[in-house]
C-alpha cells in the first residue's frame, strides 16, 4: 500500500501564538468548542473550508499557517 502522507492542522499553535481563549475564538469563529478541541487534536477526517475561512479570519493567518502538509516517509 502506497503512504501518501498526512495534513496536520496546527489550530493549537495558532491560538497559543495568537494568546486568545478557545472560548472567545468558538464565539468568534461561531464555532463549538468540541469542533475546536477536535481540530486542534487532530481529530478531524474531513476539512470544512468555511470552518478554515472563519479560523483565518479570527486568527488573521494564512490556510499555511493553519495547515502542514507532512510527507510520507520514504522506504529504504
Amino acid at each position: 500500500m502506497e503512504e501518501y502522507g498526512t495534513i496536520r492542522i496546527k489550530l493549537d499553535e495558532l491560538i497559543e501564538k495568537a494568546g486568545i481563549s478557545k472560548n472567545k475564538l468558538s464565539h468568534k469563529a461561531e464555532m463549538q468548542r468540541t469542533q475546536i478541541n477536535a481540530y486542534c487534536n487532530n481529530q478531524i477526517t474531513r476539512l470544512d473550508i468555511d470552518v478554515l475561512s472563519r479560523i483565518c479570519t479570527v486568527l488573521e493567518c494564512s490556510i499555511g499557517d493553519l495547515l502542514e502538509f507532512i510527507p510520507p516517509k520514504k522506504a529504504e
